[in-house]
């Protein structure tokens, strides 16, 4: 079993930290905010995420997880660290990368003062050649070492999705990593071994354009069903249905998940990373048209929902959800967060029953509203009951489908105004005052 440090104790890093302690491996998760350190050493996670409260109180009680903001604590009690801090997207749409420099400068820091070897694994989304372009410098400027020969290097991405993240950690899709030397190749490979998965092992440049691949991808399909969604229901018909066809052609290996019609894509991957990899191709004078399409496809779907939810006549409108996806409390980039900012900014009342939002709140976490920067007053706007949420609103937007609210929300699907971008049951389409974003 290996000693791994991970450096960012967000939603990748908390995760990450849990199921390798639970594997059997011993890990010091390292932060600067001292109210997620805090908790994580109470044994309680430090944000929403399906089965993670009681996996974290597991090996935080069995003394395999424990947080810190010491960082030469961290490196001289590790083999490995894995830097998995976030990149948000720089004001000209290239991939962030201030917080993996930082990163890099503190270890490399404390790398020179440790005289046994110690690898550094990148599990931060970047672009190809961040790592070879920006974090090995920086390590070896700061450690006054060599990547490759005194320190190992690698590159590790990660394909988790919120509220199935420790499902998918345990039951992965796709495992790829790059490695300068075998040292580090090596931690990555007993990692992955035991899982049911084929592994990859490339070059670090390769590995980098996997992710981003994987990410673009999923936000074209979204992309694509939403347009034949649109242009099914504008010619009488049911784009789900049609999707739902294509999808069952399983000789082209599509996956369903992300070919549904509804909605636009949000949250702290896809919007970005369509971004960053459209800048590369500028950068790189390749031209990507469909990488722009995709994201002023992505904008209209917004601008649609918005002209739909104004059409209905409301003052006061009640969201079933604003996270950018059901079972999370993240808002990061969240079309629901955007769509109803635009709406307030018209004057229009907004109220939200979002039950991980709430949980968030009720629970006073440290990162409770994380990734909100557009819905002003968030946590009052916040109805705790859907029944309450219904009573007080004009009409009703259906963003994030929660099974245990169909049945309310159907009783009053020819009653009162629905703008539906996620679809409540299959027999419901655009009809009185119901309106479904794509059937």
């Amino acid at each position: 079993m290996a000693n791994i440090s991970i450096f960012g104790i967000g939603y990748v890093g908390v995760v990450a930290a849990a199921c390798l302690a639970k594997d059997g491996h011993k890990v010091i998760a390292v932060d600067v905010d001292r109210g997620k350190i805090d908790a994580i050493n109470a044994a309680i996670s430090p944000i929403v995420e399906n089965g993670l409260d009681a996996l974290v109180k597991e090996v935080v009680e069995a003394g395999r997880l424990e947080a810190t903001d010491d960082v030469q604590y961290a490196i001289n009690h590790s083999d490995a660290s894995f830097v998995c801090v976030g990149t948000p997207s720089a004001a000209d749409g290239s991939v962030g990368l201030k917080y993996v420099e930082s990163a890099c400068e503190n270890i490399g820091r404390a790398i020179a003062a440790k005289p046994s070897f110690h690898s550094v694994i990148i599990r931060s989304t970047i672009v190809p050649g961040s790592t070879e372009g920006t974090c090995i410098p920086t390590l070896e400027r700061f450690s006054g070492k060599s990547a490759g020969a005194d320190f190992g290097v690698g590159y590790y991405p990660e394909f988790l999705r919120e509220s199935t993240a420790i499902e998918d950690y345990y039951d992965p899709g796709l495992i790829v990593f790059g490695a300068l030397e075998e040292k580090t190749a090596a931690i990555l490979k007993e990692i992955n071994e035991p899982l049911n998965c084929h592994i990859h092992s490339v070059d670090v440049r390769t590995a980098e354009m996997v992710k981003y691949t994987s990410n673009t991808w999923r936000a074209v399909k979204v992309t694509y069903a939403n347009e034949i969604g649109n242009i099914a229901k504008a010619c009488g018909l049911d784009g789900q249905t049609v999707m739902e066809i294509l999808c069952s052609d399983q000789k082209v290996n599509i996956s369903p998940y992300f070919m549904r019609p509804g909605f636009a894509f949000g949250g702290s991957c896809l919007p970005k990373d369509v971004r960053a990899l459209r800048y590369l191709a500028q950068s790189k004078d390749v031209a990507a048209p469909l990488l722009h399409a995709v994201l002023e496809a992505n904008e209209a779907q917004i601008a649609k929902a918005e002209r739909m939810v104004r059409d209905a006549g409301a003052k006061k409108v009640g969201f079933v959800g604003v996270s950018f996806k059901p079972g999370t409390d993240d808002l990061r980039e969240s079309p629901l967060a955007e769509l109803a900012s635009r709406l307030i900014k018209g004057g229009m009342g907004v109220e939200f029953y979002d039950p991980y939002v709430h949980e968030a709140y009720a629970n006073e976490n440290s990162t409770a509203g994380r990734g909100n920067d557009v819905v002003p007053d968030l946590a009052s706007r916040i109805v705790p009951e859907l029944k309450e949420l219904i009573a007080r609103s004009d009409a009703i937007v259906v963003g994030n489908l929660y099974k245990d609210t169909v049945d309310e929300l159907g009783k009053v699907s020819g009653s009162k105004p629905m703008v539906d971008l996620t679809r409540l049951r299959r027999d419901l389409t655009s009809a009185g005052s119901y309106e479904g974003i794509c059937w």
